[in-house]
């Protein structure tokens, strides 16, 4: 016979209720982690004992999950309050101008102008953002050039290859013989190259 179903109410017996207590909670806490992994959700379990002592366990942070609750709630409560959800968006738009003006105004620095109310110390963090810019901008396009120059380089030896090849279809490997006495020189090679094959670009 299977066991017989367990009626949830408190337990008397203090040591029985402080086995169900830890073994439930470590069983609770295991679960709360499956799910966080299995279902890629953020979890938050806390947990206090009749003594006060308090258990937690998070997915990522308790931290952030607590102030993730207290924002949805909040914003869930302003929702249903016309007036609350009014309050909330003109809020959001006076954010998002003040961050607008700010970004001009840190364009307009950037390309020197408006810098009449900058402090020394200001300037000086001004001008190292600039030359960190200035560097990465160099260092790629260095890049940019030595990928060309190596791709240009690659592209020339495959061109000398082909016509060393074409030209010994054509004329035979004799042709490259200095003792061949042969006038014909492929394109790519001066008279002082005739004794020797052309070599690959460097």
């Amino acid at each position: 016979m299977g066991r017989g179903k367990i009626v949830i109410r408190r337990i008397d017996n203090c040591t029985s209720r402080q086995v169900t207590f830890s073994k439930r909670r470590k069983g609770l806490i295991k679960k709360a982690k499956e799910l966080a992994i299995l279902c890629d959700a953020e979890v938050g379990l806390l947990i206090f004992s009749s003594t006060g002592k308090l258990y937690e366990c998070a997915s990522n942070s308790m931290k952030l999950v607590i102030e993730r609750y207290n924002k949805t709630k909040e914003e869930h409560q302003q929702l249903l309050n016309p007036a609350s959800e009014m309050k909330f968006w003109q809020r959001e738009v006076t954010i998002l101008q003040e961050q607008l003006q700010n970004l001009r105004e840190n364009h307009r620095q950037f390309m020197g102008e408006q810098l009449g109310g900058l402090t020394i110390r200001e300037l000086k963090g001004l001008e190292n953002q600039l030359e960190m810019s200035l560097q990465g901008i160099r260092l790629k396009k260095e890049k940019i050039l030595a990928d060309e120059i190596e791709d240009l380089n690659k592209k020339g030896n495959f061109i000398h290859q082909q016509n060393m090849e074409l030209y010994k279809k054509v004329f035979g490997t004799s042709a490259l013989n200095p003792e061949s006495g042969s006038g014909c020189i492929p394109f790519g090679m001066s008279t002082s190259e005739e004794s020797h094959p052309p070599s690959t670009f460097s």
